[in-house]
């Protein structure tokens, strides 16, 4: 997981050209939950600030830390003069600082679970809230997302980040960390949210977004380039993307 969580930085450009930004919605949701003006706030992991920029257009001042170096310089170039871009790991940031809003976009599984919720109550004041969200990209239609996961099936199993809740969804209330969260301590009134979110992409912009995903960044260049070419035999020349935002609220206690 280590390994995975410092790979992105080799495809940093790739990465803001190609993952799709978030959705306008996803600040009105956070907004309403809130239920007050939200005027700081921290971002964790922020990559190329593809989430940063639709907070920061909010109006809000946010920090948003990174901790891989390339993909801090990436983040740079495209970041309002109101945005502080901080290197940084979760685990390291300083703790003497807190935040009406504390959030993640697609960061939170890379951080170290030990003492997670703990640093995460201190970075975010009494009151104020945390949020995680993601937005996983899969093929809308399932026997095309069957086909594409037998043409890549001899490379590459699954492309999957495993989820640190390793229970089935039949067993939790919610989906990860919001199954956490509904545990900790720290934090109450936690709720689960779905924007959903359609999106059509060329083949060749899919296979773009397939290439700063970690699985495939990790595999030999020789081994991606034959699994991409696989899959792009069995898309059409335009996909329709499944890109629903699922997000994750608490409120500090």
């Amino acid at each position: 997981m280590v390994e995975r969580a410092l790979s992105f930085g080799a495809v940093a450009e790739t990465y803001e050209q190609f993952r799709p930004g978030y959705p306008d919605e996803l600040l009105e949701v956070v907004t309403a939950y809130a239920g007050g003006p939200i005027r700081t706030a921290l971002e964790i992991g922020a990559g190329t600030g593809k989430a940063t920029r639709v907070f920061a257009g909010g109006g809000i001042a946010v920090t948003a830390t990174e901790p891989d170096a390339a993909m801090l310089a990436e983040l740079r170039k495209h970041l309002p003069a109101t945005v502080t871009a901080v290197q940084g790991a979760f685990e390291d940031l300083p703790l003497d600082t807190s935040y009406d809003l504390v959030y993640s976009a697609a960061a939170l599984h890379w951080t170290n679970p030990e003492g997670r919720w703990e640093r995460m109550a201190a970075l975010v004041r009494p009151g104020g809230v945390f949020t995680s969200f993601a937005s996983p990209i899969q093929l809308a239609d399932l026997d095309l997302r069957e086909a594409v996961r037998v043409a890549r099936a001899p490379y590459l199993e699954t492309d999957d980040v495993p989820s640190p809740d390793p229970r089935p969804p039949a067993e939790r209330s919610m989906d990860w960390p919001g199954s956490e969260l509904e545990q900790s301590e720290w934090f109450t009134d936690v709720r689960q949210t779905v924007v959903e979110r359609r999106l059509l992409l060329s083949a060749q912009d899919y296979i773009g977004h397939l290439s700063t995903v970690s699985a495939y960044v990790l595999l030999e260049p020789a081994v991606r380039d034959e699994v991409f070419r696989l899959v792009l035999e069995v898309l059409p020349e335009t996909v329709e993307i499944d890109a629903e935002v699922t997000a994750h609220l608490a409120r500090r206690r």
